[in-house]
């Protein structure tokens, strides 16, 4: 039986939020089989359990929020998508998260902290079977024409892998590897995917700012672009960095089904909105999915029995 899996013992981590710039200590808790991964706002009078799923997500600007049922005037907890990506790559069902504050920390502006912080908590194997969402039939989301164009789309397949192309027209994007296909059947997660940071423009931090987002952001956390070159003087952990850090966010941003999925996903230019939008036109068709398990490892996809690992 493939069984779900959640942590052996607590773990934490103290960073700060990128856009919000505020201080935010994570508690990770083991959970009992069929929590899901839950939220709790720790620093409010009454704390305040956010548990992940497609209808939670209330706000998709430059990272993926979710509040309680998608209220976007309820307490909230913001860029969750690394953390999630992370538990996506190390096959993580269950996980209480307590939080301090309203946003994740950034940490080093990758998955692989996360991916380490989870690992050294140990992984558990639980007595209850791991419930896939598996795919059925096409699903696809379309925005924009010409240069505007993006697009997502899931597809059934035996497994779970991930394609992305990348165009954002700049020298130092179009520098290096505009497309990458992960499958987590023959590819490491924490070696391939989990250590690709986030990025941003400098002609995009006067804007944000005035925004009140990319606070916390530095060149320790992310990749920083002018209008020719990588800021940062250690350059690229990839060469292909910038697209592999979609992969990343894509993974995380559709680890918010709650389910791990099995599915060929493959999009261009997509992110955190047409993400959530395409689970959520996934949903609404229930012929387009349904829910296994699988009681021989044997009948599962390869990768999925095995568990990932340890640094």
């Amino acid at each position: 039986m493939i069984r779900q899996r959640t942590i052996k013992s607590l773990t934490r981590a103290v960073g700060v939020g990128v856009h919000s710039g505020q201080k935010v200590e994570l508690t990770l808790r083991p959970a009992p089989p069929d929590t899901g991964i839950v939220f709790r706002r720790v620093d409010l009078p009454v704390p305040v359990d956010i548990p992940v799923n497609v209808q939670a997500v209330s706000d998709t600007r430059m990272a993926t929020t979710i509040s309680p049922g998608g209220d976007p005037g309820a307490p909230k907890v913001q860029t969750i998508e690394h953390l999630l990506s992370a538990c996506a790559g190390l096959g993580l069902d269950n996980l209480c998260v307590d939080i301090t504050a309203e946003e994740v920390p950034v940490l080093d502006g990758s998955a692989a902290s996360f991916v380490f912080l989870l690992q050294s908590a140990g992984i558990e194997l639980q007595g209850a079977p791991k419930h896939f969402l598996r795919v059925r039939k096409a699903v696809e989301i379309r925005e924009g024409e010409g240069a505007n164009l993006k697009w997502a789309r899931l597809e059934p397949f035996h497994g779970y892998k991930l394609a992305f192309q990348i165009e954002f027209g700049h020298p130092a994007l179009d520098a290096t590897g505009q497309r990458v296909e992960f499958d987590f059947a023959d590819g490491q997660y924490k070696r391939d995917i989990a250590r690709a940071r986030t990025f941003g423009f400098t002609k995009d931090v006067e804007m944000m700012r005035a925004r009140g987002l990319g606070l916390g952001g530095s060149m320790d956390n992310v990749i920083v672009v002018d209008e020719y070159r990588v800021l940062n003087s250690e350059g690229l952990r990839y060469d292909d960095e910038f697209v592999k850090h979609k992969i990343l966010d894509a993974i995380g941003d559709l680890h918010v089904l709650g389910r791990p999925l099995l599915a060929s996903y493959v999009a261009f230019r997509s992110g955190h909105a047409l993400n959530n939008r395409l689970l959520r036109a996934l949903l609404a068709d229930a012929s387009a999915y349904e829910i296994v398990t699988f009681e021989r490892n044997a009948d599962a996809p390869r990768g999925f029995a095995e568990l990932a690992p340890a640094w």
